[in-house]
């Protein structure tokens, strides 16, 4: 009988195992792009499991003086999935004390600094990002999160103009054209806010909160 319940209680262990390959034989990058893409699919215990293995690979590698900057890269993506923001900051900033041009942590530090409600640290961070690395891939998720920070502290102006770059650079995210609307209906600019709030409807039908600003801004432009 105690077999038979001991093999009940370790084969569902298993079978997530079977079914996602387990973390043996994975590098740090490995896990953590197992652990996000089990994230997306709200397997969120399953990808806890591979986020802590990137994190115990990348963390040894910097005990034994072997890390490279990939190691204080993956470390803080991990971190930044984990919401451990105080820990991204920690370990970006002594992966840029060797590695001062790895924008990939610079980025990831803009985004913890806003998490972490500092709003000016995050600026800073995003900024040098976007000025150190102008094609970079994250450029558009730089100008959004600076959207973000001067919606936050009622610069409706300056967001917008971030916003605008945001979605010239990615225009498929039905939320970042929201912001977009949002800013320029609260600075009084009602026919561009309605544009903007029919790109994020167009994109997203079922977006509820866009599809009242359209109606709002398109009431107020008369």
């Amino acid at each position: 009988m105690f077999r038979i319940i001991l093999i009940l209680l370790v084969f569902p262990l298993f079978e997530v195992f079977a079914q996602t390959g387990g973390t043996t034989g994975l590098d740090a990058l490995q896990n953590y792009r197992r652990g996000r893409d089990l994230e997306a699919m709200n397997r969120l215990q399953e990808s806890e499991t591979y986020y802590n293995e990137a994190v115990r690979l990348c963390t040894d590698e910097i005990s034994r003086n072997n890390a490279t900057r990939d190691s204080y890269t993956v470390l803080t993506w991990t971190l930044q999935r984990q919401k451990k923001y105080a820990d991204v900051i920690v370990w970006g900033e002594r992966g840029l004390r060797l590695y001062s041009d790895e924008f990939r942590i610079v980025e990831t530090m803009g985004e913890a600094y806003f998490y972490a409600d500092d709003y000016a640290a995050s600026q800073r961070f995003m900024q040098r990002y976007i000025n150190s690395n102008p094609q970079g891939d994250r450029v558009s998720v730089a100008y959004f999160f600076l959207g973000e920070i001067f919606r936050l502290e009622g610069k409706f102006r300056h967001a917008d103009m971030a916003y605008t770059t945001a979605v010239l650079l990615e225009p498929s995210l039905s939320l970042w054209w929201y912001r977009l609307g949002s800013v320029r209906e609260a600075a009084g600019d009602f026919r561009p806010a309605a544009e903007a709030y029919e790109q994020a409807v167009r994109i997203n039908p079922n977006y509820r909160e866009a599809s009242d600003g359209l109606a709002r801004s398109r009431r107020q432009a008369g």
